[in-house]
């Protein structure tokens, strides 16, 4: 059928939670009443990326990009905009910077510095339909490399585009597809590591709802390359939509010849099944991961030898993450001489983010490499939430470090973010700001770590124990200056002695934050003081007399009972009830209570 106009809507996980579904069940009853069904398709698409703002609604062929729409604007937006033609101006985005209406999201801060390709498909197509993924050039990639090259001309041009692991070792992907083709056997496996479990982390989710084909096609030519019949995607099972929209993939390809026996008419046969994870962090781990699609404990093991001689069921296996395979079609069409000349010289193509914390912009973005974290914050980000002064930035997750003001300028790439002692990971970005403790950050990642590790090492299941209980210490005002000593030490011999990369990297939120922030450490042992004002044990809160009205909202607001003082009168607090809530502080109209 031949719309005159489509209505794209935001169906990600986001989007979602915030009624997204509403808003199309409602939209698609409004055309119908009106007799417009046959002329205007209403579609539920990927995620847009700019979460902040959403849930989003896209106009085309007009490009009128919405915000933050609800349901009860649904109607008005067929009203005015797909009936009358005028935009609803309140809908639009606002330009913080020029106060003006943006309703072109190529004009927007937001996506002029991005260059999505991993996420080319999001947000434009239904990924539950696999003709709108075709008609984005999908499978053309795989009808290319089966008609017209043979698996070691495929391997190759990979290799030329440089493309480079995006699940956090950055090992070149076509060199890791050479290792799995050289070695025989009866059968091999293409596994998909769809096991994100960084905090913040929503990158591989938001390809697999919003471009499942991706994932699918790249899986299918990475068989045909290493010479694998069978394909696995390993997905946590709390990833519901993710998991429900690779399903209708799967069949849909099954469906059209691109999966199953004799694909295209060329003698390839190539099958996949979705397997489920439980949640565990260890198991985004290549080793772990296949021990628990094998029904063992999600435990690594030491290597070689690697997955590529010896992997699933001892088969020569190749795994690689959600992203990176959401780069293989688009490289094999464009050229990998395309792809080389984006990105740095040894990082090449993008990257895709999670940007959360305290920014404006909180969303999924996609850069292209050696673009600076400058740039990324503020102009992407748009800078730090309620004009707050920008504290630290960690990247790569739990196994990352956290970046200062410093490092603003620092292009991001593999290498110059461990050199500045941080790292890539998987893309989970974490803006903080002059109110974040950083000692309570390092103890937030460490308990994280220690909950998450599999024990199966002394280094990662005791070591990294210690670390956390002198975090607590410090944090709580019992540490000394030799425990900042022992901690740098005992880091550095978990990062020398762990099994696997998750436990060699697990001290970095530590040993980053010693080394950009050492005096707050001082702080809350010698000063017994947190300077951020975040670590309860060491807070108190004192009334001024002078600024104090006894207007008694404080007293009717403590859960404890713990501020004594009658109407009209100064008020005071009895430190030995104080729970150190901070409720009488946000309370106080008077700006009379303060932490000291």
């Amino acid at each position: 059928m031949n719309y005159k106009m489509h209505i794209l809507v935001c169906g990600g996980t986001g989007c979602r939670a915030s009624s997204s579904k509403s808003i199309i069940n409602r939209m698609e009853e409004c055309l119908k009443e009106r007799n417009l069904e046959d002329e205007v398709q209403v579609i539920a698409t990927g995620c847009f990326g700019f979460c902040e703002k959403g849930p989003i609604v896209k106009i085309m062929p007009d490009n009128t990009f919405y915000v933050q729409v609800k349901p009860e604007d649904a109607e008005e937006i067929i009203n005015e905009h797909i009936i009358k033609g005028r935009k609803v101006e309140r809908l639009l985005y606002k330009d913080p910077e020029k106060k003006a209406a943006v309703s072109d999201s190529k004009h927007m801060g937001f996506y002029k510095k991005q260059l999505r390709i991993a996420l080319r498909n999001c947000g434009f197509i239904n990924p539950e339909n696999i003709e709108e993924y075709i008609g984005r050039d999908g499978y053309a990639a795989l009808a290319k490399c089966l008609s017209e090259m043979s698996p070691e001309e495929v391997i190759q041009e990979i290799k030329l585009s440089g493309l480079r692991g995006r699940g956090g070792g950055g090992f070149p992907t076509g060199l890791k597809w050479e290792f799995a083709r050289k070695y025989q056997a009866d059968q091999k496996y293409v596994v998909c590591n769809a096991d994100e479990g960084d905090p913040g982390a929503f990158m591989d989710r938001s390809i697999m709802e919003g471009d499942p084909h991706s994932v699918i096609e790249a899986m299918a030519i990475c068989g045909y390359s290493i010479g694998a019949s069978k394909g696995l995607v390993y997905i946590r099972a709390e990833y519901p939509l993710a998991i429900e929209r690779l399903r209708i993939a799967i069949r849909q390809a099954e469906e059209y010849g691109l999966l199953g026996e004799n694909i295209l008419n060329t003698g390839f046969n190539f099958t996949i099944e979705i397997r489920y994870g439980a949640g565990a962090f260890v198991c985004g781990e290549e080793t772990a991961l296949i021990h628990s699609m094998e029904g063992q404990r999600g435990e690594p093991t030491m290597k070689p030898p690697f997955p590529a001689e010896s992997g699933y069921l001892h088969k020569p296996t190749n795994v690689n993450n959600v992203e990176t395979l959401a780069n293989v079609p688009v490289i094999l069409t464009r050229g990998a001489n395309w792809f080389n000349k984006i990105g740095t010289e040894k990082s090449k193509g993008t990257k895709v983010f999670a940007l959360a914390g305290k920014i404006n912009n909180v969303g999924l973005i996609e850069v292209p490499m050696g673009t600076t974290l400058r740039e990324v914050i503020y102009e992407i980000g748009g800078g730090i939430k309620n004009e707050k002064k920008f504290k630290a930035v960690q990247t790569g997750g739990p196994s990352g470090g956290c970046l200062t003001e410093k490092h603003l300028d620092t292009p991001i790439d593999f290498d110059n973010l461990i050199a500045a002692g941080s790292m890539m990971g998987s893309g989970g970005m974490i803006v903080m700001d002059e109110d974040d403790c950083m000692v309570a950050v390092a103890k937030f990642y460490m308990e994280f770590i220690v909950e998450e590790s599999c024990g199966k090492c002394s280094p990662c299941r005791i070591g990294n124990k210690r670390l956390l209980e002198i975090l607590t210490r410090i944090t709580e005002g019992k540490g000394t200056l030799e425990d900042l000593e022992m901690l740098r030490n005992l880091s550095k011999v978990i990062k020398d002695t762990a099994l696997c990369g998750l436990g060699q990297t697990s001290p970095n939120p530590v040993l980053s934050t010693l080394e950009n922030f050492y005096d707050e450490y001082v702080a809350h042992i010698q000063d017994h003081k947190c300077p951020a004002g975040r670590c309860k044990a060491l807070l108190s809160f004192r009334i001024d007399p002078q600024l104090c009205v006894g207007c008694t909202l404080c007293s009717r607001n403590c859960p404890v009972d713990a501020i004594i003082g009658e109407r009209k009168e100064t008020h005071f607090i009895d430190s030995s009830k104080c729970i150190k809530c901070g409720t009488c502080m946000e309370k106080c109209k008077f700006k009379a209570i303060s932490i000291v």
